[in-house]
């Protein structure tokens, strides 16, 4: 499904603004588009983040990121049942959005209208995509193998092989944000990089500590989470550029998911047993908006 980010406006109705002194841009511009007139909503989430967002043997996903999607989405008017959720990779979740991605097989645009992702907001992915939230705050963070345990922060990954998802932001916040020098490694994802941890082929995986968090509870005997976080990661949710009145009601939806306790529940239930500080203690609260305009 695709939105038009305006309507233009004749001539005619740009004249009777003026004549009777109206302010308001819609009248002139025409209404935005918004995915909150669509009959459905196509979502798209992580689907190899074990207690984010992970495709299990059944074929469905399961996650905190998934949860929080059709908490919103119920939020925006969209039952369970008009809720497609599919996988996207942070390599292409501007093109999901944008229709840009090809499905190879299908030979169509596979877009989706909105993306919860763990998808960190950023002044450059602003550019191309509106955000709503942000709906979490994480903090990056480092894992290693359980055995290295010379590794005690961040900087001690200076002259290291430190492995990141393509298309991420991690390893820039580690040389250009702090100016520690390492081998930076791509992997097509996360999981990717799990595996090229345990099997010796780099010596950390570096990003934010939820994404770390459920990888370790997955084989806790295996790697060890640092636990010195060095950033704020704002997780937002991902919507079609210029969609304002969805980012709104986005926001509405969010801040509703903590005031009544929805969000501290499904942190809780994901992330309670492995320990992170970030979702113990006090009830969370609502994070500071980044604003929709």
């Amino acid at each position: 499904m695709r939105f038009r980010h305006r309507r233009t406006a004749s001539a005619g109705a740009l004249v009777a603004a003026v004549v009777l002194g109206l302010s308001s841009c819609s009248v002139v511009l025409g209404e935005e588009e918004s995915l909150l007139d669509a009959t459905s909503l196509t979502v798209g989430v992580k689907g190899d983040q074990p207690k984010l967002g992970l495709k299990n043997d059944d074929g469905e996903f399961e996650g905190f990121d998934v949860d929080v999607a059709y908490y919103i989405a119920e939020k925006l008017g969209f039952s369970k049942e008009e809720v497609d959720i599919v996988e996207v990779t942070s390599a292409n979740r501007e093109e999901k959005l944008l229709g840009e991605d090809k499905d190879k097989d299908k030979g169509k645009d596979e877009k989706v209208n909105m993306v919860v992702a763990t998808y960190s907001i950023t002044p450059e992915r602003k550019t191309e995509v509106t955000f709503g939230g942000p709906y979490y705050v994480a903090k990056q963070d480092v894992l290693v193998r359980a055995e290295d345990t010379h590794i005690q922060g961040v900087r001690d990954l200076e002259g290291l092989t430190v492995c990141q998802g393509e298309e991420s932001n991690s390893a820039a916040r580690i040389t250009e944000g702090l100016g520690i020098d390492i081998e930076q490694m791509n992997a097509p994802d996360y999981s990717s990089c799990i595996d090229a941890l345990r099997e010796g082929n780099v010596d950390a995986v570096s990003t934010d500590n939820l994404i770390l968090a459920g990888f370790l509870a997955e084989e806790p005997s295996a790697f060890r989470l640092v636990d010195q976080p060095f950033t704020d990661e704002k997780y937002g949710v991902g919507l079609p550029h210029g969609d304002v009145r969805a980012c709104e009601a986005v926001n509405k939806a969010i801040s509703q998911m903590y005031q009544d306790g929805t969000a501290q529940e499904l942190l809780d239930e994901w992330f309670g047993e492995t320990g992170l500080e970030a979702v113990t203690g006090e009830p969370a609260h609502v994070p500071q908006f980044e604003g929709c305009g």
